[in-house]
């Protein structure tokens, strides 16, 4: 499952003025060390026995469970500062109710609806190849604010059963490429990593958990891009705060949607 496009247009704003940026070496051992820390994290919350994360807080398990979409940053303004790059960390979760565990795997499994179900960010989705529990995806993602940014991606997906009420998975980019000129005659690829870095690296983390009559679906998601262009960090900002909650939150209410489509509407 995408996450959202989560910092797709993190320089949008700035449209063409942004200069053009190349993803580095010491850049993607930044993140992969902290990708390594994260799942570090992950694997000793379940084998400690706690799961979700709506469980830390009374009051974000009573939002959600109410209907609300909760979201927060797992880092500081949702950003941390990398050699030439930027992380982005963002937790979110939904409930669902009136379905099981099982419907909701179904539907997030679908990724050749996902153009229909997470629309307009996704514009086309299609499954490449299925193994089991193990998924090759491919997202064609957009999003607009000032320009327009597209993006052709694929992902490598792993769901997992935790145990029988309890299911997780993590989705890993394995390419992406900037898309120039999309929709044009003379539409094209930028070579990955030599492009404007509005998104280098998407790798989102999930859990699933059937109880209190419903399903719970939460995603944390971490991203790589670019760092802000010198000058340019009073309009570039704003957008970094935003835009990664903003896609996140979109995705959870699209997956939610989804699944309550599929069963008849279910309740909110």
């Amino acid at each position: 499952m995408n996450a959202a496009l989560l910092i797709v247009a993190t320089l949008v704003s700035v449209g063409t003025i942004a200069p053009a940026a190349e993803l580095r070496k010491e850049t993607v051992q930044a993140f992969e060390e902290y990708v390594r820390k994260t799942e570090a994290r992950l694997d000793a919350r379940v084998a400690s026995g706690d799961f979700l994360w709506v469980d830390d807080s009374a009051q974000t398990l009573k939002d959600v469970r109410a209907g609300q979409v909760a979201i927060h940053p797992r880092l500081e303004g949702g950003a941390m500062d990398v050699p030439h790059g930027l992380i982005h960390d963002w937790i979110g979760a939904v409930f669902i109710p009136g379905t099981k565990l099982d419907r909701v795997l179904a539907s997030v499994q679908d990724y050749d609806r996902n153009k229909y179900t997470h629309k307009p960010e996704v514009i086309d989705s299609k499954l490449l190849a299925r193994d089991g529990n193990d998924f090759r995806i491919f997202l064609k993602l957009r999003k607009k604010k000032v320009i327009t940014v597209v993006l052709n991606t694929e992902h490598r997906v792993h769901y997992a059963p935790v145990d029988k009420t309890r299911w997780q998975s993590r989705s890993y980019s394995t390419r992406i490429a900037e898309v120039d000129n999309a929709g044009e005659p003379d539409e094209r690829e930028l070579p990955p990593g030599d492009d404007h870095g509005f998104l280098w690296r998407l790798y989102s983390y999930w859990r699933f958990e059937e109880r209190d009559g419903g399903v719970f679906v939460e995603c944390e998601a971490l991203s790589l891009t670019r760092d802000v262009p010198t000058g340019l960090g009073w309009v570039v900002t704003p957008v970094i705060r935003n835009l990664p909650r903003e896609s996140l939150e979109s995705t959870l209410r699209a997956a939610r949607t989804a699944v309550l489509g599929q069963d008849g509407g279910g309740r909110r």
